[in-house]
């Protein structure tokens, strides 16, 4: 069971255990390997669903960009609410409309499998506070007491685990903008907030739903020791029900960023385009926003050929991607969406084997060609070509010396000489955006004067 609230207050003297593997110190917790699924699982999915689903304007960020009079988008949101809404209507008054009605978890689950990701991460609670399953530490706001009366957390975390493959995670903020004890903390430098929501409601999480991604935001406005971020981490690590394979991210307090924690996020749509000595994620949304947006136009949507640009990129490098979408107020995932989702998977389906459980090579980008990453895996080397040429012969500068590939989708072998690729014609081809040449070493000649 989870600690009690006393023990809470007391967790960083309970955590020097004699015998304890890990205690509450940076360099003890970021001494934990990584969980190796997490490495081979490559790609996740991304929910954020809430409140902000609601007015679906502007971002998730709306209660604060309407209400902060410091906020220079202000003006914009507060005329939003002004033409749509009652003069006296208030953020929380969204949370009746938030209704879910044609949430299916079912389906979701279906869509998720069909993406070809390997975990899914959902937003358990965002920076307004409201929580999507029946927290004890969220009376009134949460999902069980107003809007949709139902266990959000809990009705996804089923449907995955029963009808997909992938690993379950969610998402928490540590703040939360206008909570009165958050507030009293700041002006009087207390940590009641922390002690009495905060850890609480993340060892709710962890005890009642199992988590095997804890993916940790809204942390800047504190330093870890406010948080307790390095006791909560050793009691996941060490006693939690999930300590042998849950993974965290890097956002648990000012300076923690790209810094500690098991993969580094650094900042949401981090891409650096070289090879990097720590596990990291990119984090990115397939429109522009994190949370579902009305106001959103056709040009903000990402195509599938720049997803995929943006997998061989970051794997090519060493890292994950967790691809976002936002459902709506009523829990459906739009067909724009489910679209995306199912083009990747459809891919996934014929190149996965240069994704999944893959390695960064010893050359991250070719030399000759920009459009071309590379990934290795089990002694065999993976180009992701993401431009076809026009001509038909691809020139590599950094492909190993073999004399033949095989193009994924595609049935022969096709000849190498010098680096340079004789393609098929490209209806030949079982892949319609991106396409994979797997370089397996040249077999040995026999030598001379053999059995024959």
């Amino acid at each position: 069971m989870a600690p009690p609230l006393a023990a809470l207050l007391t967790l960083s003297v309970a955590l020097t255990w004699v015998g304890a593997q890990y205690v509450p110190t940076w360099d003890s917790l970021d001494a934990r390997p990584l969980p190796a699924w997490y490495d081979d699982a490559k790609v996740g999915i991304f929910l954020h669903w809430g409140v902000y689903s609601v007015p679906s304007f502007g971002d998730e960020w709306f209660w604060t960009r309407w209400r902060d009079p410091f906020d220079p988008q202000r003006p914009k949101f507060a005329a939003f609410m002004e033409r749509n809404y009652r003069p006296d209507f208030t953020y929380p008054d969204f949370a009746a409309q938030f209704g879910a009605s044609l949430f299916d978890p079912a389906h979701w689950a279906d869509v998720l499998q069909r993406s070809g990701a390997k975990y899914v991460v959902l937003t358990s609670k965002h920076h307004e506070g409201f929580t999507l399953w029946p927290s004890k530490y969220s009376w009134n706001w949460n999902a069980m007491d107003v809007g949709p009366r139902r266990d959000l957390v809990g009705e996804l975390a089923e449907a995955v685990r029963n009808r997909t493959d992938l690993v379950f995670g969610l998402y928490h903020s540590l703040y939360e903008w206008y909570n009165p004890l958050y507030r009293n903390d700041r002006r009087f430098n207390r940590s009641e907030f922390v002690t009495r929501k905060v850890l609480p409601e993340l060892f709710e999480l962890v005890e009642r739903y199992r988590p095997e991604v804890i993916w940790s935001d809204g942390d800047w406005t504190g330093q870890p020791e406010y948080w307790r971020s390095q006791q909560f981490l050793a009691w996941l690590y060490n006693e939690s029900p999930v300590r042998d394979t849950v993974v965290t991210n890097d956002r648990w307090g000012s300076g923690t960023n790209c810094k500690h924690g098991g993969f580094f996020t650094c900042q949401d749509g981090y891409n650096p385009g070289t090879l990097q000595s720590h596990k990291f994620e990119n984090c990115f949304t397939l429109d522009g926003a994190w949370g579902y947006r009305r106001d959103t136009g056709l040009s903000s949507y990402l195509s599938i050929e720049t997803v995929l640009q943006r997998l061989a990129e970051t794997v090519s490098c060493g890292g994950n991607v967790l691809i976002n979408v936002g459902p709506t107020r009523d829990g459906v995932i739009m067909p724009i969406f489910e679209e995306r989702l199912t083009q990747l998977g459809s891919w996934l389906a014929v190149n996965g084997e240069a994704i999944y459980g893959s390695r960064p090579w010893s050359t991250q980008h070719d030399a000759v060609d920009d459009s071309v990453w590379y990934t290795a895996r089990e002694g065999l080397v993976y180009a992701l070509v993401l431009r076809w040429p026009s001509d038909g012969a691809l020139q590599l500068g950094s492909a190993p010396n073999v004399t033949q590939c095989r193009l994924l989708g595609h049935d022969r072998t096709l000849p190498v000489a010098a680096g340079l690729v004789s393609l098929p014609p490209l209806q030949r081809v079982n892949s319609s955006w991106a396409w994979v040449l797997r370089f397996e070493p040249d077999a040995p000649r026999p030598a001379a004067g053999g059995a024959r």
